[in-house]
């Protein structure tokens, strides 16, 4: 049973996630405030969890954003102790203002790039040389929090499988595998049964989806004649020699297969991309690590930490964040038939807000590519239709893509995407977003390869302008 003492998945972060786990422990109740996407959800998950059995009372709430106005509202509340998960390490310097108020003392457990100010219990990954957009999402600095939060017989190991949810969800397996701290932190997940990590087909639906669905839409690596043909994965499967088919003639989904099977049609899915000319370092992308919970029902979307994600998008960017924590809490009925009825409403809307995109295209600027969709798509949903329209007929992925949506009348919302190859030349969206914001009168941050702002209606070219010019700079 671990203690304590061993609680280090992480031992970089250790003493300063023992020092915020003391503060919350001497609290006599915990506000907890986290974002809304699946890793603001596992964040909080975890956060509650872990504050749950160290016995410590705790309410929860969520931001779509963290401004200062949303800081002042939390100030406002009679709770001593604010504990922030998957935000507020870029918000410090609001957060520390009210802290030298005497408004509340301030936990952040972040991954996201830090303000210039300080506050004493502040455990961040970028502090500690750790990258906070590949090594550790959000829902990890949570859950090495909730490790230092052990006492006595309390094993906080199982939370593991909730904080890489909340990882692959934040697209920091985007390379095919969780790395660095994720990957310990995968490791503890193994060893407490919560988790089982395999080299598998690298597709989004193994678990849900009918194998036809399963091929058409799997386009990360685009496989000619079967990619986005629902007939040509029929015809594919047909030709194989794999009974794909169960009674009455219905399709097996990936699950249903055996080892053998599996492999069979992955053998074959390659040798058609070698075929119809898919470079090697494309084939390469079929194949990848992926992670399963253990302790969820098979052929459920709660099994696969992929489609467990999308579920939680699903929810609180449909303003429902009470059901997609219930869901991650253990709810297992009506949280769970809710957030399903909004996953079919949020598949929907994103593929009404790609056919968008294909159908009015993108503006190319020279170094970025953009479009406005203006109240046409959601604005809590953009940055994931950004990210799904690249690679689609006229957008390239050779550049990174800046949408807006329309926030209210007087802001617009801003989202961006790259690419893990672009990343790796230099591209860094979070200081694109941050510097092109400042210049228009409004703020923005994020991770290299997926980051955000909210800026003044009006001033939407202008922040194209210097978004370009910085990104130019950046990949020279």
């Amino acid at each position: 049973m671990s203690t304590a003492s061993d609680a280090v998945p992480v031992p970089k972060m250790a003493d300063r996630a023992a020092d915020c786990a003391e503060r919350l422990l001497a609290a006599d109740r915990v506000l907890v405030a986290s974002h809304i996407d699946a890793d603001g959800l596992t964040s909080a998950a975890v956060a509650g969890a872990a504050l749950e059995r160290a016995g410590i009372p705790h309410e929860q709430t969520f931001y779509k954003q963290l401004d200062a106005d949303a800081i002042a509202e939390l100030a406002a509340t009679d709770y001593e102790t604010v504990l922030f998960t998957d935000f507020g390490s870029g918000q410090l310097d609001d957060i520390a203002t009210h802290e030298q108020r005497g408004d509340f003392v301030p936990v952040v457990a972040d991954h996201h790039q830090p303000a210039d100010a300080e506050t004493e219990y502040h455990l961040n990954p970028l502090l500690f040389g750790i990258n906070g957009a590949r090594e550790l999402s959000g829902a990890g600095a949570a859950y090495v929090l909730a490790r230092a939060l052990e006492r006595g017989d309390v094993d906080n190991r199982d939370l593991a499988a909730t904080a890489v949810v909340g990882a692959v969800g934040d697209m920091q397996d985007s390379d095919g595998e969780l790395q660095g701290a994720n990957a310990a932190i995968v490791e503890e997940g193994v060893a407490a049964g919560a988790l089982a990590e395999a080299k598998d087909l690298a597709v989004y639906g193994k678990q849900t989806r009918p194998l036809p669905k399963l091929l058409e839409y799997a386009t990360d690596t685009y496989v000619p004649g079967i990619s986005n043909s629902y007939t040509g994965a029929v015809d594919f499967l047909d030709d194989l020699d794999v009974d794909c088919r169960g009674d009455e003639r219905e399709w097996k989904r990936w699950v249903d297969l055996t080892d053998e099977e599996r492999q069979r049609v992955a053998s074959a899915l390659v040798q058609h991309a070698v075929r119809r000319g898919v470079p090697a370092r494309k084939i390469d992308r079929l194949v990848g690590t992926t992670y399963t919970l253990t302790n969820e029902p098979s052929g459920t979307e709660l099994r696969d930490a992929s489609e467990f994600s999308t579920l939680l998008n699903a929810t609180a960017r449909y303003d429902r964040a009470d059901v997609g924590l219930a869901v991650c809490l253990g709810d297992r009925t009506g949280a769970l038939e809710t957030a399903r009825e909004l996953l079919r409403t949020h598949r929907r809307n994103l593929s009404n807000g790609l056919d968008w995109v294909k159908e009015h295209g993108v503006t190319d600027a020279g170094n970025v590519q953009w479009f406005d969709a203006g109240d046409e798509i959601r604005e809590t949903i953009v940055g994931i239709v950004a990210g799904m329209s690249m690679g689609v007929d006229g957008v390239a992925r050779s550049k990174p893509v800046v949408a807006f949506a329309e926030e209210s009348d007087e802001e617009t919302k801003v989202s961006s995407r790259g690419t893990g190859a672009l990343v790796r030349q230099g591209l860094d969206l979070s200081n694109v977003m941050g510097e092109a914001a400042e210049a228009v009168g409004g703020g923005g941050g994020g991770h290299d390869i997926a980051a955000g702002a909210t800026i003044p209606t009006g001033t939407e070219e202008a922040f194209v302008e210097h978004a370009n010019r910085v990104v130019g700079d950046q990949l020279g």
